[in-house]
């Protein structure tokens, strides 16, 4: 605006300049009379023109002053030298003063107390807007604080250069807005944010998010009675053995405290090899995988060794080991949401889960911590990779199928595993000679085999009932009796 008026001055004394200088010229056409009061009425013309113009770029200044005045937003202007010339009532609000004479726009922090958000660090006079926008850039911050005393205004604010007719900047405008209320906003947005994701971590302790994912749910809120999806998985159960006896001899707290710090060993191997788990039972565990039979494999061996360290330090403290057993199932699997109105839970329906639980329960009469199905062995993408033998074929009750079993034992101690893959070729043809009901023969390997690995719980049970079918081949015949384990049907 200071321009502008300069602008009109510099007319007027140009005005003033032209007249003096025709006065002067009609002083000596005295002896033209005529000619005189020609030039006198052209001069008189002229004035009045220039009149017009400067009433015009008046009125003009005047209005483009009321525009920016009533602007809701602040607007402040610099000219090409970068001193600051106007602040309009929004930006005189905002700054709690007005125009400080000779202020560029380098000093507009420390003059208008202009802060970093959410510190008490000046801003950093190369990164203003209106820097910028004298340099020829458009530029926009929102990271800018105005302080006066107690008082904090957040700022939101652009700027712009002004270019003349010879592509100089001429200007820079600067507009800017206090955000307080939209600061609010997002404070309050990201609280609700966070309120949600902390609902949403606490439901997922009840509600694993894999199982939201597998219904395409992005939160337990849009799970419906009924929703359901059919995916081939791998389905673990695990349990530890005689864990009635073992807690009748702790008291309800020790029971809690001894069972979260089991349950959290098995969590972290099982959620470490890409598997959550569905259900918790008691000392139990049911856990699903739904990306690869060898991610179920691998958690199994990983909770077995995590199980030995845990024991370690059960047995430095006093306390007695502790065994499980680990049944591994492969197969399409319906997982969904049932229950009633008012109660709903995350459920896997199938026969291969039963198979899987049974499974696990078969680990027992083996001996052995880890068992997988046929179906899973057949889904690992290399079998030869893990310390793994087939130990025996079974029934599935109430079906004709049967269901080859495999002993996986890459966490059996180290003597031990050694042992098994030693005489694994030989475990396996004493097994085929078992099944043709060569028992006698079937009994001279597995003998070797003991020998060889004493510690092989299965080969004993092989060749017991080797020997007892031996012994009471007439009678087992007549009676129908078969005590052989590997032919005891899942129930």
């Amino acid at each position: 605006m200071k321009a502008q008026n300069r602008q009109l001055q510099e007319l007027n004394q140009q005005l003033e300049k032209i007249i003096c200088d025709q006065a002067a010229q009609i002083s000596e056409y005295t002896t033209a009379p005529e000619q005189a009061n020609q030039e006198w009425q052209h001069l008189s013309a002229i004035n009045r023109q220039q009149t017009v113009l400067v009433d015009e770029l008046l009125e003009n200044q005047y209005q483009l002053t009321q525009f920016l005045e009533r602007m809701p937003v602040g607007v402040a202007v610099f000219n090409d030298k970068g001193v600051l010339e106007f602040l309009n009532y929004k930006a005189r609000q905002l700054f709690g003063k007005g125009v400080v004479p000779l202020t560029t726009a380098e000093q507009m922090p420390e003059v208008y107390q202009l802060y970093v958000a959410g510190t008490n660090q000046l801003y950093f006079a190369e990164k203003l807007v209106a820097v910028k926008a004298l340099k020829g850039e458009n530029a926009t911050l929102d990271d800018l604080e105005i302080h006066q005393g107690e008082k904090i205004i957040p700022i939101e604010s652009w700027g712009t250069p002004i270019f003349n007719e010879l592509s100089n900047i001429a200007y820079a405008i600067v507009a800017f807005h206090d955000i307080t209320q939209r600061k609010k906003a997002e404070a309050e947005h990201l609280r609700l944010k966070q309120e949600f994701s902390q609902v949403n971590q606490a439901y997922a302790s009840f509600v694993p998010h894999q199982f939201l994912q597998l219904l395409n749910k992005p939160s337990i809120t849009d799970v419906q009675l009924g929703d359901h999806v059919q995916q081939e998985m791998s389905v673990l159960f695990s349990d530890i053995r005689s864990f009635s006896t073992l807690s009748e001899s702790m008291t309800p707290e020790e029971n809690f405290e001894f069972i979260n710090t089991y349950l959290s060993r098995m969590e972290s191997a099982i959620n470490g090899n890409h598997g959550f788990i569905d259900k918790y039972m008691g000392d139990g565990i049911m856990a699903l995988f739904n990306e690869s039979a060898n991610h179920a494999v691998n958690a199994g061996i990983a909770m077995l060794k995590s199980l030995a360290d845990y024991n370690q330090s059960r047995r430095s403290s006093g306390h007695p080991a502790i065994t499980v057993g680990i049944g591994i199932n492969t197969g399409s699997l319906m997982v969904g949401a049932v229950g009633g109105k008012n109660r709903m839970d995350s459920t896997v329906i199938s026969d291969g889960v039963n198979l899987a639980s049974r499974l696990e329960e078969l680990t027992k009469r083996y001996g052995v911590p880890l068992l997988i199905t046929q179906h899973t062995y057949w889904k690992l993408d290399n079998p030869l990779a893990y310390a793994i033998r087939l130990i025996d074929r079974v029934p599935v009750k109430g079906k004709s199928e049967m269901v080859t079993v495999y002993e996986i034992f890459d966490a059996d101690k180290p003597q031990l595993r050694e042992g098994k893959l030693i005489t694994r070729s030989k475990f396996e043809q004493a097994l085929v000679l078992y099944n043709l009901h060569y028992f006698s023969k079937a009994s001279v390997l597995f003998q070797e085999c003991l020998r060889l690995n004493p510690g092989d719980s299965v080969a004993q049970i092989y060749l017991g009932q080797c020997q007892l079918h031996t012994r009471l081949s007439g009678v087992t015949k007549k009676m129908g009796f078969k005590p052989r384990p590997s032919r005891t049907a899942f129930k």
